[in-house]
């Protein structure tokens, strides 16, 4: 099988190049002079993630599709940390992207079920402020497309991009406390009786009734001591202009441009 190269990166100070290769090993070059300086083994699997350290030149991080998440010194083509994404009971996840903090102390990283890993140093005490398990009540949601091609939610029949703010659930699809409704955008001012959805069962593929979140109530941008949200005055704007398009009467429609401006049809 011929080499071939999957991701590529240099060093802080362009001093090296590291080659991603798919037979799973790493080279480190030299920039200018193009030659190989050390062959970095350890991944079993492709690497599709390179990162440089933000300020220490030495530092290079790879992870890939084996799970495998390796911090090099790229000068001496030593490892000098490694992880491997185990996940009870499924195995191994794969590692698809990997970001280190503008102070080098922290990195984080994703995975193929959906994870949101973090390393570094200090105490893990703020980030167990949240929950575990965080989706929005919409992810996995089926979706339709109507008589002129548009994708609808097939629940609602509305584009989702139409949508109320969905709802932070965990994986059994329960919507967690209020407090973290609020961190979605567009919930954040409104009252606890609005970030509050509506359950009902609803029947899975598989014949089995589960509750779900069915629906959700909007806030009333009217109603007194509400900041207006702006991504809910976006989405009504939008609603309107939608509204006004479909039962707009072809006939009394202007035939074109007036005053040399069109209004581009929104798809």
């Amino acid at each position: 099988m011929k080499p071939k190269v999957t991701m590529i990166a240099w060093n802080q100070n362009d001093n090296y190049v590291v080659t991603a290769v798919n037979n799973h090993l790493l080279k480190v070059w030299n920039s200018s002079t193009g030659q190989l300086l050390h062959d970095l083994v350890g991944h079993a699997d492709e690497v599709f993630v390179l990162e440089t350290h933000p300020f220490d030149c030495r530092i290079m991080l790879s992870a890939g599709h084996d799970g495998n998440i390796f911090i090099w010194d790229i000068t001496k083509g030593t490892k000098t940390k490694h992880y491997f994404n185990m996940i009870e009971g499924q195995g191994h996840g794969a590692v698809f992207d990997c970001k280190f903090s503008p102070d080098g102390q922290h990195f984080a990283c994703t995975d193929s079920h959906g994870h949101l890993l973090i390393f570094g140093f200090g105490c893990s005490r703020p980030y167990e402020k949240i929950p575990d398990q965080m989706f929005f009540h919409t992810d996995y949601r089926p979706l339709i497309r109507d008589s002129n091609n548009y994708v609808l939610d097939e629940q609602t029949q509305q584009a989702p991009h139409l949508m109320p703010p969905p709802f932070l659930v965990d994986v059994d699809g329960n919507p967690h406390p209020t407090k973290y409704q609020r961190l979605v955008p567009g919930r954040e001012n409104c009252a606890d009786e609005h970030l509050i959805p509506q359950l009902g069962y609803v029947a899975t593929s598989d014949g089995e009734v589960v509750e779900q979140v069915i629906g959700q109530q909007t806030v009333d941008q009217d109603e007194p001591g509400l900041e207006p949200s702006i991504l809910d005055g976006m989405i009504r704007q939008l609603q309107l202009e939608q509204d006004q398009r479909n039962g707009a009467d072809p006939e009394s429609a202007p035939s074109g441009p007036q005053n040399g401006e069109g209004t581009p049809r929104r798809g």
